[in-house]
């Protein structure tokens, strides 16, 4: 159990405890269900949210077959939440070949039956929806939600396998859940909590509050703080917003002060600052809310206070702290990201998942998916693959003709071994199992990279054969067993770090060249002189994405302005601009495939929409689109673009710049780089345009690489693209070996003439 939950679970366990005592004795008198009944700990007034099977992680469909089956997700309840009540709004459809008095479908939660549907024939095959009553007391804090089915199509014999038997459940059947809120202690040992819930599946939304304009060491702590909650936030996504000495007057903010001075913001009065400052207090708007006050004397104690916070909330206690002493121990080195596979060694699958989800039962069992963070740079080019050792165990069935163990990557079959039965085993084989049923196995595999997605995916499957007996005789005994070894080990070592940029694809889904280093020290962030609210929202959300990518916050971000830069020439620069704000634009116009200031709008286009592409091919001259065109043009409403380019201070060092017409276009790109299903395309190439949910990727013109290859790899790389390179050197070659035969020959001939 983690701190947070143990923090909890005294104050929630009597509780719920005293709930159902009540619920109990009122049922006995009235026999009706009753919901849990909140405490007088907790606050008033009530809440709704309404989450689909998809957003809980069912990407397609419950397909449920055979006489029983069943299907499940997991939903939680945030800690400052109490359930009143809940209602699964079901839709679902089954076979018409189902006995009515004998087929129906269980709503389980918590293996406790919540509903029982019967399956009528005259709505089958026909879309169905039914709202279910859930009761109170059934939810806890964690959750699983199960639907099971169970089938029969005849009164005598029947297949259990047959092919009539089926139901299946739609991913927008949704679950509303009704919340009445519950206050939570001022102390910081529950952070996160309450500004971000693990249990909440919905994306996180924090604000922001600063005291007066920030500077560049308050945007440093904010930037590691927004980073921190992004990290935590993960596949969930976040967003950031800003304001000036405002508490909001509804819900949790963190609030950034830096200054000696006693401050008064709102209703809240500040005591002048000891030092690096972390305080948890209620939010004096709303008392079922929080603030995290970050304060310290100057910015420099600001930013330490923020980094022991990111650092190291888990050692944290009471309801305000002074941070005496912080030292960071250990910098961080290349690729090292949390979220990222080790390019430096091979990694074990215990690693990546525990090992009770690497084990599954039953016929059917589904999916192991094992989910690959890689590295958004390594160079793939004539590289047979990753190598993949793995080591799995499974029950022998006594007869079986196609049991199989199926390996998968990003649903791409890769090989496919026979898992062979009792009677098919030699002797030797049969005597170990005498003391285990399982039976190990193992083997080696190599894993296509080229052209693969970032985030990607294993897939192990168990295939267990099910033997037909005849009428009558068909009966399944449900006891095959499969495990993967947390042992197994996928090894990535053998590959380099190079990729040709710009390339916006790699920034949008890794935040790379930027998160090369997991705490962004060698990141630059160039804001306008005179930023506003909308370009602190982007920068915040922007560092909060680069969070989620690497899972590690951004302790050396470093933000600056135009007139700094140049200070900064040995990093990588993110470049920020709303309106005319940013010097940097005017500067590097000659860089920039894309401009817009003075009234006038310019862009460099190529055919680039034209084709068809792929954004992650191992020969970087696949995806060149040479500019065709370049115009200007004024009047209209104010663009919004994202661009790549070599960085002019330093070789190798790379720039991406955002840029809007106007502050609100700033939302539109961070927006579209967080993505979803309703944009057109996604962000890639050199050049993007963003207007609303359209993204038009414009130009893609790899002009430099990063990273770098061994000297034998580079000139092999190298000849392979220039081919009257390749052949002049070769010609150089034969020039140079046959003039050292003929010195050679020449030598001795002169040695034998002389003698």
């Amino acid at each position: 159990m983690n701190s947070t939950s143990s923090v909890f679970a005294n104050l929630r366990d009597p509780r719920r405890a005293l709930a159902r005592i009540a619920c109990a004795l009122l049922a006995l008198n009235s026999g009706a269900a009753c919901a849990e009944s909140a405490p007088a700990v907790a606050a008033t007034g009530s809440n709704n949210y309404t989450v689909t099977l998809k957003q809980l992680g069912r990407n397609y469909p419950m397909n449920l077959r055979g006489v029983e089956s069943s299907d499940s997700v997991s939903f939680d309840v945030r800690a400052d939440s109490i359930v009143t009540g809940a209602k699964l709004n079901l839709q679902y459809t089954y076979s018409p070949a189902l006995l009515e008095e004998l087929s129906q479908i269980n709503v389980i939660i918590n293996d406790e039956v919540a509903a029982s549907l019967p399956l009528p024939k005259d709505k089958a095959g026909q879309l169905q929806q039914h709202v279910v009553d859930i009761p109170a007391h059934l939810i806890t804090e964690f959750n699983r939600l199960s639907l099971q089915f169970i089938g029969h199509y005849t009164m005598s014999c029947e297949d259990p396998q047959h092919t009539s038997l089926w139901a299946k459940i739609s991913n927008a059947t949704s679950l509303s859940i009704d919340v009445s809120p519950l206050g939570l202690p001022n102390d910081l040992s529950i952070l996160p909590l309450p500004f971000f819930d693990r249990r909440d599946t919905r994306a996180l939304d924090l604000p922001f509050v600063f005291v007066s304009a920030p500077d560049n060491a308050t945007l440093e702590a904010a930037g590691a703080l927004s980073s921190w909650f992004g990290a935590q936030a993960s596949f969930r996504g976040a967003r950031f917003s800003s304001s000036y000495n405002q508490i909001p007057a509804s819900g949790s903010a963190v609030v950034l002060i830096s200054g000696p001075d006693a401050l008064q913001i709102g209703s809240i009065s500040l005591p002048p600052a000891k030092g690096p400052t972390l305080t948890l207090m209620t939010n004096p708007n709303d008392v079922n809310a929080k603030l995290l006050v970050v304060s310290g004397r100057d910015g420099a104690e600001l930013k330490s206070a923020a980094t022991a916070l990111v650092l190291g909330s888990q050692a944290l206690s009471g309801s305000s702290v002074v941070i005496d002493r912080l030292q960071v121990v250990q910098p961080r080195k290349p690729y090292d990201a949390p979220n990222w596979l080790p390019s430096d060694r091979p990694v074990k699958i215990g690693e990546l998942m525990q090992a009770k989800q690497l084990a599954v039962s039953g016929y059917n069992p589904g999916d192991i998916t094992v989910p690959l963070n890689f590295p958004p740079d390594l160079f793939t080019w004539r590289n047979e693959g990753a190598p993949l050792n793995l080591k799995y165990r499974y029950t022998p069935q006594e007869k079986s003709y196609n049991s199989s163990f199926i390996i998968s990557f990003n649903d791409a079959l890769i090989q496919s071994q026979n898992l062979l039965s009792r009677d098919r085993l030699d002797s030797s084989v049969l005597r170990t199992l005498k003391s285990d049923d399982s039976l190990d196995r193992e083997t080696n595999v190599l894993l296509p990279l080229n052209s693969v997605a970032l985030q990607s995916r294993l897939q192990l499957r168990y295939m267990f054969d099910y033997i037909k007996q005849g009428q009558c005789n068909d009966i399944i005994i449900d006891n095959m067993r499969g495990a993967i070894d947390p042992e197994s080990t996928l090894d990535l070592s053998g590959y380099d770090h190079f990729i040709a940029m710009p390339n916006l694809g790699v920034f949008k889904d890794s935040g790379f060249p930027f998160t090369r280093l997991a705490d962004l020290s060698q990141t630059a962030v160039v804001l306008p002189d005179d930023a506003g609210v909308a370009d602190l929202n982007a920068y915040l959300t922007l560092l909060g994405r680069f969070g989620q990518s690497t899972g590690y916050p951004a302790t050396g971000v470093q933000v600056i302005q135009a007139d700094q830069v140049a200070g900064a020439a040995d990093k990588d620069l993110l470049v920020l601009a709303s309106g005319a704000n940013q010097p940097l634009l005017a500067h590097w116009a000659d860089r920039l495939p894309a401009n817009d200031g003075e009234g006038q709008q310019s862009f460099h286009l190529s055919d680039l929409p034209m084709r068809l592409r792929d954004w992650f091919s191992p020969d970087p001259e696949a995806n060149i689109r040479k500019t065709r065109l370049a115009m200007a043009f004024s009047g209209g409403a104010r663009s919004t673009y994202l661009t790549g380019f070599e960085s002019p201070l330093k070789k190798g060092r790379s720039v991406v710049v955002i840029a809007s017409g106007q502050p609100q276009g700033l939302a539109d790109a961070t927006n579209a780089l967080i993505g979803g299903e309703d944009y057109t395309h996604s962000i890639q190439g050199s050049l993007v345009v963003v207007r609303g949910k359209n993204i038009e990727p414009l130009v893609a013109d790899e002009q430099y690489y990063v990273g770098s290859l061994g000297p034998i790899k580079y000139l092999q790389w190298l000849m392979s693209r220039h081919v009257v390179l390749s052949l002049l050197l070769t010609g150089l070659g034969v020039i140079l070996l046959s003039g050292l035969a003929y010195l050679a020959l020449r030598a001795r001939a002169n040695k034998r003439l002389g003698n």
